[in-house]
């Protein structure tokens, strides 16, 4: 996965932030780890290249990327949270709560449902990206579930 530097700091600028040399770190960072990221594994893969950046400090910027939507947010079950280079192609994600797996899942499968809110309920559906938690097909044909 890439991320083009030039756009993003177009963004920035214009919504009145630049990109900082922490910033940079830690988005690339997540383009070169791809899929969802949790905030330890980015800080991680930081430390790689340099010390200057605390664990907080990559926290604090997924949540700022975050708002400036140029990173998207997931809940990955068990109170984590993982991150990824927002897309123009919106999906979203069937996680299983037992063995951890998730399944990607086209926007166009809740498209329809996006619609029915705002028409049932004169609601906007602004979460552009969302994980639904369950159990896989696998795991509930264990024994153990």
């Amino acid at each position: 996965m890439s991320h083009n530097t030039d756009h993003i700091a177009q963004q920035l600028r214009h919504n009145g932030y630049r990109l900082t040399p922490q910033r940079q770190f830690i988005l690339d960072a997540v383009c070169e780890i791809g899929g969802h990221v949790t905030p330890d594994i980015v800080y991680q893969r930081v430390q790689e290249r340099t010390s200057a950046l605390n664990l907080t400090t990559v926290y604090r910027n997924l949540q700022f990327l975050t708002e400036q939507k140029i990173l998207t947010e997931t809940h990955l079950g068990n109170g984590k949270l993982g991150y990824e280079m927002a897309e123009n192609d919106l999906h979203h994600h069937l996680t299983c709560t037992d063995c951890g797996q998730s399944i990607e899942i086209d926007h166009m499968e809740l498209a329809q449902f996006y619609k029915q809110m705002a028409v049932t309920h004169d609601f906007h559906i602004e979460m552009n990206h969302i994980t639904f938690r369950g159990l896989c097909a696998r795991c509930r044909k264990s024994p153990s579930s």
